[in-house]
């Protein structure tokens, strides 16, 4: 499989929602596979929360592989012998495309506290002119999960006839206030920790160490991603061998978990953008910008499917759901399915349990 991995520069503003205007800016995107005379077989990947634009392939020296790579690849479900796919690190992420930490031009210093509130509808803007920039007027798919798939429907609001298949999983029509909950820990945790120093920390102080606020907060985050059965399956009472029961800070095994995780995860992902991104998150309300849910499903023409997990947490199946009875209540149910998949892993069942749906996005996409 060919990746190819580049960043597109930007001098025309970027009219975001908010009023505001981010100019110049810079977008890091991947992609797989090759695109054909036609530029009929492009699919658009979008990433979530913590993802990039690394979704799939290995690069050399890596240990680990891209997030989907599963799903990914010659011969799997998203076929980059069939496609050409490509992935796009939002804006607002730390990746390389233009985030918070990034040079406010014209001068050398960073944003910080001064880079504006970006939208996912923002983010989905940014990418739909780059794909201008590459040629590709039309794509054969979208596919994201999570905050991905919350891209994924707003494209398909926006850009009603843009994508030929739309595929959202694990993804709401607007963010309750249960996921607002949980991003709040993570901001309280962020902000409040003196190392933080109002924004205007050095990320190297966090490379060895991690950053303590951030490791707290997506300790958090972890508990929403996973759901009681899946901790109990995969920890259940499990003591950490060296440790004593009656040792007061002796770990379980999920416990040791949620700070391998936490405290790894700090050392890599920046804590301003981890602000940002959750705030669009928060703010993500597919109505936004029209009358009612209802106004902005009508103009929907892709084909869309929706994709809910049993015993995600953070996002419920039903909310998914909701998405195709109001389409279907208002004559459009030859445009949309829904499929919820069997499971008790939780959120992230989106990124772990490809063999459960993975069949399914290979059937839509190859029609």
């Amino acid at each position: 499989m060919k990746i190819v991995t580049k960043k597109e520069t930007f001098t025309n503003p970027l009219y975001l929602e908010s009023g505001r205007i981010l100019e110049p800016y810079e977008l890091v995107y991947e992609t797989y596979g090759e695109l054909n005379d036609e530029r009929s077989n492009a699919v658009l990947i979008t990433h979530a929360l913590s993802g990039s634009h690394h979704a799939a392939g290995r690069y050399e020296g890596e240990r680990k592989p891209g997030w989907w790579d599963g799903l990914i690849g010659d011969g799997k479900a998203v076929d980059t012998k069939k496609f050409f796919v490509i992935c796009v690190n939002v804006i607002g992420s730390c990746y390389g495309s233009t985030g918070p930490m990034s040079p406010m031009y014209p001068s050398l210093e960073p944003y910080r506290f001064r880079f504006p509130v970006v939208t996912v509808k923002d983010m989905v803007k940014a990418q739909r002119i780059l794909l201008d920039r590459l040629g590709i007027d039309r794509l054969h798919a979208i596919i994201g999960g999570s905050m991905g798939g919350m891209q994924a429907l707003r494209f398909a609001v926006e850009y009603p006839s843009f994508a030929r298949h739309t595929i959202a999983m694990a993804a709401t029509y607007a963010t309750r206030p249960w996921v607002i909950a949980f991003n709040k820990v993570v901001q309280e945790a962020i902000v409040k920790d003196p190392r933080f120093q109002n924004g205007n920390y050095d990320p190297k102080d966090f490379a060895e160490e991690g950053f303590t606020g951030l490791a707290v907060g997506r300790m958090a985050g972890h508990i929403s991603y996973l759901s009681p059965e899946s901790m109990d399956r995969k920890f259940g009472r499990a003591y950490v061998e060296t440790d004593g029961l009656f040792e007061l800070f002796g770990k379980f095994q999920v416990e040791r978990y949620l700070e391998y995780n936490g405290y790894g995860f700090s050392k890599w992902f920046d804590p301003l953008s981890y602000l940002y991104i959750t705030k669009a998150i928060n703010i993500f309300d597919l109505s936004r910008g029209h009358d009612s849910l209802e106004e902005a499903l009508k103009r929907i023409r892709t084909d869309l499917h929706l994709i809910g997990f049993q015993r995600d947490l953070l996002f419920m199946p039903e909310e998914m759901r909701h998405i195709a009875d109001v389409m279907g209540a208002q004559g459009q149910g030859e445009l949309v399915r829904y499929y919820e998949v069997e499971s008790d892993y939780g959120h992230d069942a989106f990124l772990v349990e490809l063999e459960k749906f993975s069949d399914y996005i290979a059937d839509v996409i190859g029609k």
